[in-house]
């Protein structure tokens, strides 16, 4: 049972809403870098049958283009879907405590939240859209969407 190896599988995808507005910074060699956290609710029937709700609070990192879209586009409260990877760092506060964080390292971030727009619909595209975007360009909701991997119910919740 030694020789057993374990597949390298790290891939998340969530949803839910800004808590704050994203944090936006370059790093020295001017690397666009985003943070932003994200409460991801869930819905659930307790012992008694009786609906009620928990919250997880996911953060989110985000680099390049994707990052500066994000710096254009999200705010608190904006819904997002994020497909990424786990990661965890680690450093020393100022008061120089040990600290480590798992948070999401982000390939592609869904922006969820209608937006009108620039071009009002020419092009045979509608008036509002849902844009996704990736660390390397923007994607047009219409050509590359998340929906086709949700099931009917998780669809109509993100509506």
């Amino acid at each position: 049972m030694a020789d057993l190896k374990m597949p390298e599988v790290n891939y998340v995808i969530v949803s839910g809403n800004l808590t704050k507005d994203p944090i936006f910074r370059q790093t020295t060699n001017s690397t666009p870098v985003v943070n932003f956290s994200i409460a991801s609710n869930r819905k659930y029937k307790d012992s008694s049958n009786q609906w009620q709700e928990d919250v997880c609070y996911v953060g989110v990192v985000a680099w390049n283009k994707l990052a500066e879209s994000c710096k254009e586009r999200l705010r608190k409260g904006s819904a997002v879907l994020v497909d990424g990877e786990l990661q965890s760092r680690n450093w020393k506060s100022e008061e120089g405590y040990n600290r480590s964080i798992v948070e999401i390292k982000a390939r592609r971030i869904q922006f969820l939240n209608r937006t009108k727009r620039p071009n009002n619909g020419e092009n045979g595209y509608p008036d509002e859209e849902t844009a996704v975007f990736t660390d390397e360009e923007a994607i047009d909701f219409t050509e590359d969407s998340f929906d086709k991997f949700l099931s009917t119910e998780e669809s109509d919740l993100i509506k």
